[in-house]
């Protein structure tokens, strides 16, 4: 039989390869590289010798191990910054028992940020967050952003352009956010978790920043305020419906379960059950939080002749004004504000004055009792409080804020001190974010005065400055306290020393005596003030009564006795909050007692 050739090969090479198998004393090559490797390695012991190496190992392995679902696992990716304690728990609390929907209520000081911080943060670590919005006030983006950042490690901006809204963690101001050609962009994005600060300011359903929280997309969310409840209940519904709808059901069946008035609850009990899955409230009086000690001296200032001539001529004016009204007090509130001005600055009575003129009619009896005023006060050279304020300045040698409540005597100090060779610069309300930032910028960096308007006293953190001068007080002790806690707050390792300036012989002077020595105002926690405005007010703020003290009394010892009796009320009250112990938030007739009853305080261990 024969075959072509291609067959024939394969049949021939088919053979060989069997009688190649087959011989006996065929030679097999094998590779032995990799045992005479292993035998070589283990003359040496091996490179597991190496016990640092295998400490390291074992170091690495533990750290990733997760020990318990309950514990904080973005703690050990924070190795510069350490929460305090009761933080730890608000954070632990806002985790495992409310769903990552929280209103944080603690008061001011407290830390607020840095518990939504340590939120946002360990939703992060497990994966559950990554597109997050952050609303504030347009004064404190930069701020947010800083701390997230520098404390968390968290790659947060500052929204700027249109393109900023893509970046993961964007920290932008409700009014920039809810206007075109943001708000498109905005709602139409699914958020994992949505943080708004200060959110009292979202407790009228009414308004527009409202209507736009309500449509935001979300899995998570965080309310901060250290003021959930100011008027009415129904602000606290608001908010709460904002974050859990139908937590408190309807606003109907809300009012027709849990309120008496819009001021007062009933069925406590089972209110409080319903607010404790949502709101958690710190005080500064639980223990184990610790604030360095505050030291305030009050400094009686005698005015020049020239300064005391334009004070009672202006107290004559407004006096003259309310007797014409007939004793119409919301008319004269604005005029009150002129006495006010006085104690403060030349500079701010005058364009008050000024403005009052232009107003008034041409044939008007008053414009030439007001142009008197202002030719009086041509007369002035020199400000008594602003030479003192210099004084002390130069005495610290340190940095120091100043707050007044005039925009005019703001600008008269910047020039004042610049003249003297001092560094001072302003913050203000109006300026731009980026004006506001770098003004903090120059003051924690060159500048050694910061001087400030109300608009200082919200938000902003100064902990590296300790020294503190009120160059005019406000009559609400609410702000007075607001102006502390920019200083005397969490973080803040020195004592705080706050020097009033008062003005001897002027409504100043009764005003700086009734807040420190009746109300006590700068030993109180922030609580106990809360309580003793809300029980003295009965529908009138206390800047309210002081006015009209001021207007009603006829003369300088009719103005000292009224005004020792409201100082007496204010005392009582404040004992009766006192004689509740340690803890001023036991139930009580008015509402903020109330309200810190019902929420949530998280217990803090010392």
């Amino acid at each position: 039989m024969t075959f072509d050739s291609k067959t024939q090969n394969t049949l021939d090479n088919g053979s060989a390869f069997a009688r190649r198998k087959l011989h006996p004393h065929v030679d097999l090559q094998i590779d032995r590289s990799w045992f005479d490797e292993l035998q070589h390695r283990m003359s040496r012991n091996g490179p597991w010798d190496d016990w640092t190496l295998y400490q390291l190992a074992m170091e690495a392995e533990q750290a990733k191990r997760v020990e318990s679902f309950e514990q904080l696992q973005c703690l050990r990716t924070l190795p510069s910054f350490e929460p305090m304690p009761h933080q730890i728990d608000t954070a632990s609390k806002v985790l495992h028992e409310m769903g990552g929907r929280a209103i944080l209520a603690d008061e001011v000081g407290l830390g607020k940020t840095i518990e939504a911080g340590l939120v946002l943060k360990e939703y992060m670590v497990r994966g559950l967050v990554k597109r997050v919005l952050i609303l504030v006030p347009a004064s404190l983006v930069l701020q947010w952003v800083r701390e997230l950042n520098q404390k968390f490690g968290i790659s947060a901006v500052a929204q700027k352009k249109e393109h900023t809204w893509g970046y993961d963690v964007v920290v932008a101001s409700m009014d920039t956010a809810k206007r075109d050609p943001h708000r498109e962009r905005v709602l139409g994005t699914d958020y994992d978790l949505i943080i708004i600060d200060e959110a009292h300011k979202l407790k009228n359903k009414k308004t527009t920043n409202y209507q736009f929280a309500t449509q935001l997309r979300k899995k998570y969310c965080l309310l901060l305020t250290a003021t959930p409840i100011q008027n009415d209940l129904d602000e606290l519904y608001n908010l709460i419906t904002l974050l859990k709808p139908g937590q408190l059901g309807g606003q109907s069946d809300f009012a027709a379960n849990f309120v008496v008035d819009k001021r007062l609850p009933k069925n406590e009990d089972q209110l409080q059950e319903a607010l404790s899955s949502v709101m958690i409230r710190n005080r500064r009086g639980d223990g184990g939080i610790h604030f360095t000690k505050r030291f305030v001296k009050n400094i009686p200032l005698s005015l020049s002749p020239e300064e005391k001539a334009l004070y009672d001529a202006v107290t004559g004016f407004v006096k003259e004004r309310y007797d014409e009204s007939g004793g119409d007090l919301t008319s004269m509130l604005s005029l009150v504000t002129l006495q006010r001005e006085v104690c403060s600055s030349r500079d701010a009575v005058f364009l008050t004055l000024v403005n009052l003129f232009k107003k008034t009619t041409e044939d008007s009896p008053l414009r030439p009792k007001i142009w008197e005023l202002v030719e009086k006060i041509k007369g002035i050279t020199a400000n008594t409080k602003a030479e003192k304020a210099m004084e002390l300045v130069k005495e610290m040698n340190e940095k120091v804020i100043i707050f007044t409540e005039y925009r005019a005597t703001q600008e008269y100090l910047l020039q004042f001190f610049r003249a003297h060779d001092l560094m001072a610069v302003p913050y203000r309300g109006g300026m731009n974010r980026g004006k506001k930032d770098w003004m903090m910028d120059l003051f924690r960096g060159r500048a050694q005065i910061l001087i400030a308007t109300e608009a200082g006293g919200e938000g902003i953190n100064l902990q590296f400055c300790h020294h503190m001068i009120n160059f005019d007080l406000p009559w609400n002790p609410m702000r007075v306290e607001q102006r502390i806690g920019r200083v005397h707050r969490l973080g803040q390792t020195e004592d705080v020393k706050i020097y009033n300036l008062c003005t001897l012989g002027t409504i100043e002077e009764h005003i700086v005596n009734l807040l420190h020595e009746k109300i006590n105002l700068f030993e109180l926690v922030i609580g106990e003030l809360d309580h003793i405005l809300e029980k003295l007010e009965g529908g009138e703020s206390l800047e309210q009564r002081l006015a009209k003290v001021l207007l009603e009394s006829g003369n300088d010892q009719d103005l000292k006795r009224q005004l020792h009796s409201l100082g007496s009320s204010i005392s009582e009250i404040r004992n009766e909050v006192k004689s509740k112990g340690s803890n001023p938030y036991s139930p009580g007739p008015n509402l903020l007692v109330k309200m810190d009853k019902l929420g949530q305080s998280v217990e803090v261990k010392p």
